[in-house]
C-alpha cells in the first residue's frame, strides 16, 4: 500500500509523491526493462530509450493520445496527474482546494522524478509541470518532451467535455485558456518535438508523434539519443 499524503504537513506531501513513484518504478522495472527497450529501440519503431514525455495545456490530448501511443509503441502508460491522485487518496480539484498549487507542484515533480528513473514509458504531465524549472530541466535530462500543441477553440471544446479542471473554475474558461496559451507557449517551445493536436481521430496524432520521433532520434548522437 503506497504512503499516503497527510492533510497538514508540505514535507509529508513531497515525501509521498517520493515514495509512491519510487514503488511505482520497482514494480514496472520486473521483468519488463530489457525486452520493451529493444522494443522501442530495435523495431519498426526507432524512437531511442528514454522514456516519451507529452507536455502541453489541458486539453490538448496528453492522456488520450499517450494512452494510444503507448498501446502503439508496446509500452507501459503513465499519468502524472493519476499518480498523484493515487497517492494522496485525493482528486486533483480535492488537493489543489486543501494544499494549494505550490504543493502539487512540489509532489508533482517528485512523482516524475522517479518516473524518470524506470524503464521506458509514455508519461503524460499535467499542464503546468512542465512549467517548473526544475522540473523542465529534468525532463531534458531523463525523457524526450513532446508538445502537443493544440488551438484555443480546441481547447476549450476538449475541456468543457469534463468539469474537473480547477483552473477553469475561477472565471471564464475561453479567457483563462487564451491566457495560459499566451504564457505557457512561449515554454512549451523549449519541447523537444512540437506536434499539432487538431480536432480529428487521435490516431492521426499518434502517427504524427512517431514519425517526429524517428526522425528526432534519427539526428541526434548516440550519446544523447532520446
Amino acid at each position: 500500500m503506497p504512503y499516503r499524503f497527510t492533510s497538514t504537513a508540505l514535507h509529508t506531501i513531497c515525501r509521498s509523491g517520493d515514495e509512491f513513484a519510487k514503488s511505482e518504478t520497482m514494480n514496472s522495472e520486473r521483468g519488463a526493462r530489457s525486452d520493451e527497450k529493444e522494443k522501442s529501440t530495435n523495431g519498426k519503431h526507432s524512437i531511442g530509450h528514454k522514456s516519451i514525455v507529452l507536455v502541453g495545456l489541458m486539453g490538448a490530448g496528453k492522456s488520450s493520445v499517450g494512452r494510444r501511443l503507448a498501446n502503439v509503441l508496446n509500452l507501459p502508460f503513465r499519468d502524472a496527474d493519476t499518480e498523484i491522485e493515487r497517492a494522496s487518496n485525493l482528486t486533483i480539484p480535492e488537493f489543489f482546494e486543501i494544499h494549494g498549487e505550490a504543493a502539487f507542484r512540489d509532489g508533482e515533480r517528485k512523482v516524475i522524478a522517479r518516473l524518470l528513473e524506470g524503464p521506458q514509458h509514455i508519461l503524460a504531465t499535467g499542464g503546468g509541470a512542465y512549467m517548473d524549472e526544475q522540473t523542465r530541466t529534468l525532463i531534458s535530462q531523463k525523457g524526450c518532451s513532446v508538445w502537443l500543441k493544440a488551438d484555443l477553440d480546441t481547447l476549450l471544446k476538449r475541456c468543457l467535455k469534463r468539469n474537473t479542471r480547477p483552473l477553469l473554475q475561477q472565471g471564464d474558461p475561453r479567457q483563462i485558456l487564451d491566457d495560459l496559451m499566451r504564457k505557457r507557449y512561449p515554454v512549451y517551445e523549449q519541447a523537444d518535438i512540437t506536434v499539432e493536436s487538431a480536432d480529428g481521430p487521435h490516431e492521426v496524432v499518434v502517427s504524427s508523434i512517431i514519425k517526429a520521433l524517428q526522425a528526432h532520434a534519427g539526428h541526434t548522437t548516440s550519446a544523447a539519443i532520446c
